[in-house]
């Protein structure tokens, strides 16, 4: 018979997962307008919005370090420590590939993301997006589900774990589209280097949430 989760201690790590989604998705909003902004060109808050989310990924780590620094030992959990680490160590890495790209970008500022893929970086921006903000809702429907059991509160979270799979999918799509475009382009071979690598860094966002997804399937399956 399975205790119920809240009633093993006096605060779920669930709490702690929400709030660091939370942030990830805080995180994800100054990510999508710094890319804009590096598209805009003439815009002069790129650095700042950089800076934002160096910031925010900080705090997102001093979230991290108390979520495996308050949890319980010699306590019989329906959920083992190790796959909330796991899925912990997903949905922070969705915050480490945010990072990653504008680093990326804040190597080689100029001349910019050519006029010709400015679209297609917008979409697969767009595209990674929508897994984070997944993300926050999955943890919620989970917290809810380890409270009470529920078959109908266990498919809802199965349902976005399915949906960060298709979406991941076609954030596949849209990175692949980038690179042909890219190879096919007549410039220089730093610019192409650039570019590939820059949607192979915003597509790793999709494929740690959808990571995050399937440590999360692991946890109900538990």
């Amino acid at each position: 018979m399975r205790i119920p989760f809240l009633s093993m201690f006096m605060v779920s790590p669930f709490e702690g997962l929400q709030e660091h989604a939370e942030k990830v998705k805080e995180c994800a909003w100054a990510f999508q307008q710094a890319i804009e902004c590096h598209i805009a060109e003439k815009c002069l808050t790129f650095e700042e919005l950089r800076q934002d989310v160096i910031r925010l990924e900080d705090e997102a780590d001093a979230i991290k370090r108390r979520i495996r620094g308050h949890m319980p030992k010699g306590t019989m959990m329906p959920v083992y420590n190790f796959l909330i680490f796991n899925y912990l160590r997903e949905q922070d890495q969705v915050l480490d590939s945010v990072e990653d790209t504008l680093d990326w970008i804040s190597f080689r500022s100029k001349p910019g993301i050519p006029a010709e893929l400015a679209k297609d970086f917008i979409l697969l921006v767009d595209a990674v997006i929508d897994p984070i903000e997944d993300l926050v809702t999955m943890v919620f429907e989970a917290r809810k589900y380890f409270k009470n059991y529920s078959e109908k509160q266990r498919v809802a979270v199965k349902k976005i774990i399915h949906t960060l799979r298709r979406k991941e999918h076609e954030a596949d799509k849209l990175e692949d589209i980038i690179k042909q475009k890219v190879f096919n382009m007549e410039t220089d071979a730093v610019t192409i280097f650039h570019m590939v690598r820059l949607a192979e860094i915003i597509g790793s966002v999709a494929d740690h949430a959808e990571n995050a997804g399937d440590m999360m399937r692991a946890m109900l399956s538990k």
